[in-house]
């Protein structure tokens, strides 16, 4: 593959790219500028393994594991079944796969989920691929683990329905075959409780990580893993500014302790058509969680990882291609206005982002012989 010395500049050149984010984060409107061309004697020749810049780094094959909640082959078997299970729903009908379909983007692809009798919310369901990585959970970081997270959807009165988690309890052992697999794991005389239920759910979530994405490979070396245009698009991505809030491995902010989230604002620039086309000041944010006004419109930062495969965007699901929602991105958080080539550019490196996906099977589920425990 050809590339030119412009292109050369995203994986030799490190002086002034990140110089450059400083520089660009600006309300200007302008477009913005090309890349400069690189003197003679800077361009490696492509026999040669290229440096990577500071901020690119490839996605770890593991994430962090809690030491509470270590990881196990059983209790992975465990969660997974409890993740499909859709009698974790009021009835029967909404399992945690419902809304972060692991067979595709770990989303459903609707700007907002339907739950139990057809109920829906306010915001859409983010990706439960790499969530692992994430320091806090929801958009709106109210959970400091997947743990936490578990336990939200099943009780929301629009999402899963249960009651509470002593319903939820009561169902699972009222399925026989949860006891034994619950006792292999936690080994304990009552293994059936909510702690032990969302510890397994969350193992299993810890496994679904999307390594040895095109960008991966480059960034460990394999200069042929990026495209021109993917090269280019990530040289935008940095002069525009697009990782002050994107950084990191998982493009969703530095790697913070779990619990301590990584929170902005959106918009950052409110004022502009967008506010009203795609709503975006209607939902507070952190603000719902918090009840401070500084926390008004604050959003934790979400994950570029496979962000080509979870389109409607953002926390409502108003925006319908990633195109667009580049576009909105510059506008909102850092006043610029892309020409064509540049949202053509990135949305191209965004691809690059899509990594791996492990092979998923859908588990076989405890039955209940002779009854059925799902109430009408």
């Amino acid at each position: 593959m050809k590339l030119s010395n412009t292109l050369l500049m995203g994986g030799i050149v490190g002086a002034g790219i990140l110089g450059a984010v400083t520089y660009y984060v600006s309300t200007s409107q302008e477009a913005l500028p090309e890349t400069p061309p690189i003197p003679a004697d800077k361009v490696v020749k492509l026999d040669k393994k290229l440096p990577v810049l500071t901020w690119q780094k490839a996605l770890p094959e593991t994430p962090p594991i809690p030491a509470d909640n270590p990881q196990s082959a059983a209790k992975i078997e465990l969660g997974k079944k409890l993740y499909f299970d859709p009698r974790l729903s009021s009835n029967g009908t909404v399992s945690c796969n419902s809304c972060h379909n692991v067979m595709a983007g770990g989303d459903d692809n609707r700007p907002v989920s339907v739950g139990v009798d057809g109920k829906t919310g306010g915001r859409s369901a983010p990706t439960v691929w790499n969530s692992a990585f994430l320091s806090v959970q929801f958009w709106d970081g109210r959970a400091p683990s997947l743990e936490e997270q578990a336990k939200g959807p099943v009780t929301n009165p629009v999402e899963m329905g249960m009651k509470d988690w002593n319903a939820v309890v009561k169902t699972l052992k009222a399925i026989p075959g949860y006891q034994p697999l619950f006792k292999a794991v936690f080994k304990e005389e009552n293994p059936i409780t909510t702690d032990n239920t969302v510890k397994a759910i969350a193992a299993y979530e810890r496994t679904l990580i999307t390594p040895n994405s095109p960008y991966d490979r480059y960034v460990k070396g394999d200069i042929t893993a990026l495209t021109e245009q993917q090269i280019q698009g990530m040289n935008t991505f940095a002069q525009a500014g697009c990782l002050a809030c994107h950084m990191g491995a998982n493009f969703s902010g530095p790697q913070l302790a779990m619990g301590t989230g990584f929170f902005q604002k959106f918009p950052s620039i409110p004022g502009s058509e967008y506010d009203t086309k795609y709503k975006l000041l209607e939902d507070t944010g952190r603000h719902q969680v918090t009840g401070n006004e500084s926390d008004k419109h604050s959003w934790r930062v979400p994950t570029l990882r496979n962000i080509a495969l979870t389109a409607p965007y953002f926390h409502n699901g108003a925006v319908a291609t990633l195109d667009e929602a580049v576009r909105v991105m510059a506008k909102t958080q850092l006043g610029k206005v892309l020409t064509d080539k540049e949202a053509q550019d990135i949305v191209a490196f965004l691809n690059s982002l899509t990594g791996e996906f492990s092979e998923q099977t859908m588990p076989r589920l405890p039955g209940t012989p002779g009854k059925s425990i799902i109430s009408d």
